[in-house]
This record gives C-alpha cells, structure tokens and sequence, in this order.
C-alpha cells in the first residue's frame, strides 16, 4: 500500500469521529444544562514510544505510520451556558459552573446534573427524566414538607473528575471525584430560571461543515493515489510484455 494511505485514511477516521460528536452537539442544542464536547488531536508517536518501553519491538509499517494524527481523547467544555428566567418555580439554574444537583438513577445510583427542570411525581421533587432529586443526605425530596427548596443538594466537582453518562448526567470517573458538598444552597442556586445549553449552534455547524469538506478532501486524495497506483501497475504490466 503507499506510505501516503495511512495518514490520509486516520484523518478520514478522524472527520469520522469529529461528525459524530459535532452531530451530537447540534443535537442537543436546546438540551437544559447540556455541555458540548471537544477533540484533542496528538500523533501516533506518543502510543509507540509507550510500547517501546513496553517491550515491544516496532515494526517497519509502525515506524512508517508513527506520525499519522489520532483523536488523542475528549473534553468537556464546562463554561456555563445563557441563564433564562421562566417564572416556574420549579425551574432552578446554578449560579457557579463546576456545581451540580444530585440525582438518583433508575439503578439507585448518585448521579449529577446541571438540567434544572423540575418537577413534582406523586409528592417527590423530580427531574425531567422523572429521576430523584436528592438533598445532602442522598435522600429524595419531599415537596409536601414545606420549604422543600432549600433541601435541594447542591455539589461542587471539577469537571475534569466527570464523565458524561445517559440522560444528560454525569458520573464519577473510576478513580473517584473530589466532592464539596454545600450545608446550605444560599446563593448557589437561582430559582425560576434555567441554564440552557453552551452549544452554539452558528460554531457547531460550521464546525460540521469543515469536518465534512475534510473527510471529503482525504477521501479524494485516497482515490487519486489509487488511480495513479493502477496506472502505473499497467504501464509496467505493458512493459513486461
């Protein structure tokens, strides 16, 4: 195969991987408390020097695809999307963007969450998957006590220590999370009012665009070099004869 097919086909997967995660982005645009993710791109070169101390002996194709660029991993951009009053009183934004609400999953599980819009299912306080919000103690919330406002868990974790996970959560990673977790929720949290996603959908779609003209670009140029391969096969095949 040439040489020149490994970097070409690895930004094709590259564009790939961008689409789907641009695509998801847009698709979430007017999601409560969403927070759009990003790409970082390294070489190949950091994963053969690791092997290499590894043990492992490279070959001639590794030595020859060690600068081919690869999604390297993914981030969260934690910057805190536009506040929007709705008068709901069930409507409740975070004013600080590294805090969260707690939730419990369907598995029991403590979750997190910057989606604010809640609601009341058969006398507890809900989110908008109909999961349980919990106060400090991991407790779901009883909106017929009274005051039940001021029971609402709110927690501060970097984002770094997060993982996305379904509906719009996030879960500690496997090695844990440092967690401070507010007595009270004075001044953390605005009531009437929501956070509305930080995906700008403008950035996002011209963002699509270019991973698209991209992976279209590399895809030509592959097709190119096959031409130009089965053109010289020929020659030489005329050649011979």
């Amino acid at each position: 195969m040439n040489q020149g097919t490994y970097p070409l086909a690895a930004s094709m997967i590259n564009q790939i991987n961008r689409i789907d995660m641009i695509s998801n982005n847009l698709a979430n645009s007017n999601t409560n408390g969403f927070k759009q993710e990003g790409t970082t791109e390294g070489s190949f070169n950091y994963y053969l020097q690791r092997a290499k101390e590894e043990g492992f002996t490279p070959s001639k194709i590794n030595e020859v695809t060690n600068t081919i660029p690869k999604m390297d991993s993914k981030f969260i951009n934690s910057e805190q999307g536009p506040i929007m009053p709705t008068g709901n009183n069930l409507d409740f934004a975070l004013s600080q963007s590294d805090t969260f609400f707690k939730v419990q999953d369907e598995s029991g599980e403590v979750v997190y969450t910057r989606d604010g819009a809640f609601k009341v299912l058969n006398g507890f306080l809900v989110d908008s998957n109909g999961q349980y919000i919990l106060n400090n103690d991991n407790e779901p919330i009883a909106t017929e006590e009274g005051a039940f406002v001021n029971q609402i868990s709110v927690v501060k974790i970097d984002f770094s220590e997060l993982e996305k996970f379904k509906d719009n959560n996030y879960k500690e990673k496997e090695d844990g999370a440092a967690i401070e977790i507010f007595e009270t929720n004075d001044g953390q949290i605005l009531q009437g009012a929501i956070e509305k996603s930080n995906v700008n959908s403008v950035i996002a779609m011209v963002q699509l665009i270019d991973a698209q003209r991209r992976f279209e670009q590399a895809q030509k140029a592959v097709k190119t070099i096959d031409e130009l391969n089965g053109k010289l096969i020929e020659k030489i095949g005329n050649n011979s004869q």
